[in-house]
């Protein structure tokens, strides 16, 4: 099944927003993954609360429909003061975005499909809309340019951000100072073993969290520069089908890179698909080799040329890092949860530490995506992580939330501290992990 990723935008997200009072979105459907038709729009998306319809057209219009009530799938007409619908265009940034009201909450919906009556939504189970003003009195080519055809249609859960807590919860400085320093710490880090000059840590994670993408930030922190070096993107299963191990070249700006950064096919739901807890079990005891190809059908062999049958400290994984798409927290299936769980266990039993990595929270709170030092003031991101800590069974403090770098041209000072400060917390449980093997007469030097 393909990646569900939003269309969105950043400045249509803003303008979706501003109508819906800067609420937090949480993606539930999309058509072009899920279907064009009624009964998955409901498997989706029936008891999920306050829902807002995004549909595009190749006029570039974005339209669709608020409701604050559930969806239930009864047929009936529904009564919802709060209902509206809403339309503006990417040609049109300046223009404020067009809202309707219902002149009779009694008709705001009819509970079978998204049917706003004057605009139905994937109507006849097809990428397209039925316009017809009249419960909701609009005009056709200012709400959608009289284009009926859709080429996407989405769905999701609108979430009260509740605003910003009067102080940060955590204290972080945001100026270059702090980035330097940050830098000079990581660069200055050395394990208290002898036998080990560099920790290792594998990301583990759903498809599309971000894993990829982290490295690839990392990198472009050290580098000064924004840098591609692993394959990232929404492919509909992992792009990532090895194990690979980055290494991270020194620069100008720091001389040691004391970490390698381990990447693994990401976390499926489906039977014999994605990473399995044999081939995960097997890396962290340092016998997996680089560029080893997956299988899913089967776990690594030890007749595999890929094979590290006598693995050293320095070979092992020294910390798990779990990377997820902090929006998706409230999405992921019982299957994924459970998959996480059998992994923390796994871990666990080798005495590997463990982190959460909560990527995207620029996407996930409109708040966030304004100014990034407000993530640590964000009710949302807090709920979120401190959700995801009970569904894992993690503390709070080792849930650290990131922006990667994904669209920008240049490094923005802000993320990279948040994502600096994400490999210090590495560095330090990975030196928990080194305790265990500390000889005071072997000390690193």
């Amino acid at each position: 099944m393909s990646t569900v990723t939003s269309s969105l935008n950043k400045w249509q997200r803003k303008k979706l927003c501003s109508l819906l009072n800067h609420a937090n979105l949480s993606l539930l459907f999309k058509a072009s993954v899920h279907g064009f038709n009624a009964t998955t729009f409901h498997q989706k998306c029936n008891t999920q609360g306050p829902t807002v319809i995004v549909a595009y057209n190749k006029s570039g219009y974005v339209f669709g429909a608020f409701t604050s009530k559930s969806y239930a799938q009864t047929g009936q007409n529904v009564v919802d003061s709060k209902a509206f619908l809403f339309s503006f265009n990417d040609k049109e940034m300046k223009e404020d975005p067009l809202r309707v009201v219902t002149a009779n909450p009694q008709y705001s919906f009819t509970d079978n499909g998204p049917n706003f009556n004057s605009l139905v939504f994937l109507y006849n189970n097809s990428a397209t809309v039925s316009s017809n003003p009249g419960t909701y009195q609009f005009d056709p080519q200012k709400m959608h340019g009289n284009d009926l055809q859709l080429t996407e249609c989405e769905v999701y859960r609108v979430e009260d951000c509740e605003g910003l807590m009067e102080k940060p919860w955590r204290n972080v400085q945001w100026n270059s100072e702090r980035r330097q320093a940050l830098l000079s710490t990581i660069s200055g880090w050395k394990p208290s073993v002898s036998s080990v000059k560099q920790a290792r840590f594998l990301l583990v994670g759903p498809v599309g969290a971000g894993k990829s993408s982290f490295f690839n930030s990392i990198n472009s922190a050290f580098k000064g520069y924004v840098s591609m070096q692993a394959n990232t993107g929404t492919a509909g299963t992992s792009l990532t089908t090895q194990f690979r191990t980055y290494y991270i070249k020194p620069s100008n700006n720091v001389t040691h890179i004391p970490f390698i950064l381990c990447d693994t096919m990401g976390l499926e739901d489906g039977v014999n698909t994605g990473l399995d807890v044999d081939d995960f079990a097997t890396i962290l005891k340092g016998h997996i080799q680089d560029k080893y190809q997956f299988n899913p059908m089967m776990p690594i062999q030890p007749d595999s040329p890929h094979f590290h049958k006598s693995p050293g400290l320095k070979d092992k994984i020294h910390c798990v890092v779990y990377v997820i798409d902090i929006s998706k927290v409230k999405l992921l299936s019982d299957k994924t949860i459970e998959k996480f769980v059998v992994f923390r266990k796994k871990a666990n039993q080798l005495g590997v530490p463990q982190l959460v990595l909560l990527t995207k929270v620029d996407e996930a709170c409109p708040l966030v995506a304004e100014d990034l030092k407000n993530v640590y003031q964000s009710h949302y991101i807090n709920q979120m992580m401190q959700e995801i800590s009970s569904q894992l069974g993690v503390s709070l403090s080792a849930v650290v939330p990131v922006k990667n770098y994904y669209q920008e041209l240049e490094i923005d000072p802000q993320t990279d501290i948040l994502l600096l400060n994400a490999v210090v917390q590495m560095l330090r449980a990975a030196e928990g992990y080194f305790d265990d093997f500390y000889n005071p007469e072997e000390r690193s030097e």
